[in-house]
């Protein structure tokens, strides 16, 4: 059970620090339980995710991309032994309770790796009551990921940063993350030595499985 949880652990630091490209082998271990038995978001957050083949298709990896050993989850994880190794502005980097808020009324996240070339990919939706309610968890979100890049660890960390009224791309080396706002759900890709335009159309596939 100790290699298995330590592979999950990996596999999520991979998928938020920066150059951090990482094979994971193991077993899939159960998932934490679900969150949405009495959700009152109009969105159904398991339809709006793309499937195995789709990522596949989208990043180029085909029969390649795997899925990463528990990393399949029906809540937001902490990785609570990492938040001391970064400042406090950029602990939402190992706190995904803090990325998406504490008003989620559903939440899925999944993520898949590529052994070859060592691409990572991960995908999350949270789904909210409504609009308002999703709109104030982005803006939450890009004002922590403003703080963290005025650190001075920050451009390690997120790099470059772009921000629009319903979107935030960071861009630390070879990594990055990927958040936009849309109806009732904010989403969240994210990569690592992937094309750059794998990103945009993945986001872009993914919202257009979220009702207007």
């Amino acid at each position: 059970m100790t290699a298995r949880i330590c592979a999950s652990v990996l596999a999520a630091a991979a998928l938020v620090l920066a150059g951090c490209a990482q094979t994971v082998a193991g077993t899939a271990v159960r998932t934490v339980p679900a969150i949405d038995e009495d959700s009152l978001s109009p969105v159904d957050v398991d339809a709006v995710l793309l499937d195995r083949a789709e990522l596949a298709a989208i990043t180029g990896a085909g029969e390649n991309l795997t899925a990463i050993p528990g990393m399949d989850s029906k809540a937001p994880v902490d990785i609570d032994f990492m938040l001391e190794t970064v400042p406090l502005q950029c602990q939402w980097v190992f706190a995904e309770t803090q990325v998406f808020g504490p008003d989620i009324e559903e939440f899925r996240k999944t993520a898949y790796q590529s052994p070859p070339r060592g691409g990572i990919v991960s995908q999350a939706v949270a789904g909210y009551r409504d609009h308002a309610t999703a709109l104030r968890a982005f803006d939450s979100l890009a004002h922590r990921i403003d703080g963290c890049d005025a650190t001075f660890s920050g451009p390690q960390i997120v790099g470059e940063v772009l921000t629009t009224a319903d979107s935030v791309h960071t861009r630390p080396g070879d990594c990055g993350r990927d958040y936009r706002v849309k109806s009732a759900v904010l989403v969240e890709v994210t990569f690592c030595a992937l094309p750059p335009s794998v990103p945009d159309i993945l986001m872009t596939n993914i919202l257009a499985n979220v009702p207007d």
